[in-house]
């Protein structure tokens, strides 16, 4: 999915590190007026629920909107445990 983040500067390290953490890869960063803009894509099944984080983690101030971009075999997720 193309993504596109809208939030005020000062949550913009938290909305990194929380897109991040869902494996997302920023592709721009901007200014729009006083809010900052990340734009970038992340696969759907990662992006489930987000609304919700990016509300708590902005104290309501943060939107985002999403398209289709490609269909893709998304990476696999890191695994800390050791099967034998």
């Amino acid at each position: 999915m193309s993504l596109e983040i809208v939030v005020p500067e000062q949550y913009m390290g938290d909305v990194i590190s929380e897109i991040h953490s869902r494996r997302a890869n920023i592709l721009e960063m901007g200014t729009r007026g006083g809010l900052r803009i990340i734009k970038g894509d992340v696969p759907l099944a990662e992006i489930f629920g987000y609304s919700t984080v990016l509300r708590s983690i902005t104290q309501g101030r943060g939107t985002f909107t999403m398209e289709p971009l490609e269909y893709r075999p998304a990476r696999q997720k890191h695994s800390s445990s050791i099967i034998v």
